[in-house]
């Protein structure tokens, strides 16, 4: 049997929180606009949002088209920011992406980030080899729950988790018919019972028993 572990990003693999912030800041300046520095705790009330929504609540006083203009060039900015820089890894990370493959788990990555995103991540601490696919929202413009479904689909997943921090990617995994593992070390709650996380590294030892 075929069987995925597909992983969100933010609050769940890493906090790049502080990195997004930095980034944005010094790309809406350098464009001369005369704003509040983006802070952390800013950037941390939007992850998990589609881009769209995160352009509206991050610029709501700037005229439509131009929220999105000006995300859009954040967003660069910020890829090549964090392939340089790196976030904040969860602990022992790599360790269990090495015991997660020896266990015969194929690992994929959804998220509702800007294409490159997830390429950033995966180019500076070179884990490009232990991921067999990858998805977003900026690639397709679809949401997460449809693009979890899309990559299960392509990679002809049986049986199959999604491994997420808040309330959304619980909702997202279920429009998609997948089960669903709570980063709960991450940054949100889920309302129902499901299983969870307090480490990582408690990911191999939880898969046992859900089997």
């Amino acid at each position: 049997m075929k069987t995925g572990l597909i992983f969100d990003m933010d609050g769940t693999l890493w906090d790049s929180s502080e990195g997004v912030a930095a980034s944005w800041t010094e790309k809406v300046r350098e464009l001369g606009y005369d704003r509040p520095a983006i802070t952390k705790e800013d950037v941390m009330s939007i992850m998990g949002l589609t881009m769209d929504r995160i352009a509206d609540i991050i610029f709501a006083d700037l005229p439509k088209d131009e929220r999105m203009r000006l995300l859009d060039l954040c967003c660069a900015h910020e890829n090549d920011y964090l392939r340089e820089h790196g976030g904040v890894l969860y602990p022992n990370l790599e360790k269990t992406f090495k015991a997660l493959k020896k266990a015969g788990y194929e690992l994929y990555i959804v998220s509702n980030c800007q294409s490159g995103y997830i390429e950033a991540f995966l180019e500076h601490y070179g884990f490009g080899h232990y991921f067999s696919d990858i998805e977003c929202y900026g690639n397709n413009l679809k949401g997460k729950g449809e693009n979890i479904a899309l990559l299960a689909e392509r990679n002809s997943l049986e049986k199959a988790w999604y491994i997420g921090d808040i309330q959304g990617d619980y909702d997202a995994t279920m429009q998609a018919g997948l089960e669903f593992i709570h980063a709960a070390y991450g940054f949100g709650t889920i309302e129902q019972t499901v299983p969870e996380l307090e480490r990582f590294s408690d990911l191999p030892r939880l898969l046992k028993t859900l089997k």
